[in-house]
């Protein structure tokens, strides 16, 4: 493999497990504002905010932790022959699948960088009586994607050095 490759992929790596490791906090900040949350109800007036910014955790901790998932091979398959295949025969049909997820995070992409600008230009608020301004969430949606479309990439690369019989765990 050329080495500019495997600098690319050990960088991509390194930075989506440095990322994966902070998300897997955000779950713990979700907790605690939902802790709250309900400690307030049970006993005074439940805060407007809590629910909507535990979703924002959730959906930061989500979109930031799926690059790392990926590169872990932590994702969900539907494993009706795959268990079965040879490792050459898996990263040939996941150097295929994996274009259809580039393809589709590239739109998501689009349609991300679209809605930042929506939400940056006009000052976009949710219709909750909190009101948070949506322009960092949805920042931050983008961020998870362009990670996960470098992990692709990465991976997508791994998967084609395993093919011609390079094993990706060398890269």
């Amino acid at each position: 493999m050329p080495s500019a490759i495997r600098k690319f992929v050990n960088g991509v790596d390194w930075i989506n497990r440095m990322v994966g490791y902070l998300a897997m906090y955000l779950i713990f900040a979700m907790m605690g504002i939902l802790l709250y949350a309900s400690f307030n109800k049970a006993f005074f007036l439940p805060p407007l905010w809590s629910l909507e910014m535990a979703q924002f955790f959730m959906t930061a901790y989500y979109l930031l932790g799926g690059p790392y998932s990926m590169q872990q091979n932590g994702h969900v398959r539907m494993d009706l022959f795959y268990g079965e295949w040879r490792p050459r025969t898996k990263a040939i049909v996941d150097s295929f699948t994996i274009l259809l997820l580039f393809f589709y995070l590239v739109m998501l992409l689009v349609g991300g960088i679209s809605s930042v600008e929506y939400a940056l230009k006009y000052g976009e608020e949710s219709y909750s009586a909190w009101a948070p301004k949506m322009a960092p969430i949805k920042i931050i949606m983008c961020i998870g994607i362009v990670l996960m479309l470098l992990q692709t990439l990465a991976t997508f690369f791994k998967n084609i050095y395993a093919a011609f019989g390079e094993p990706a765990h060398e890269l």
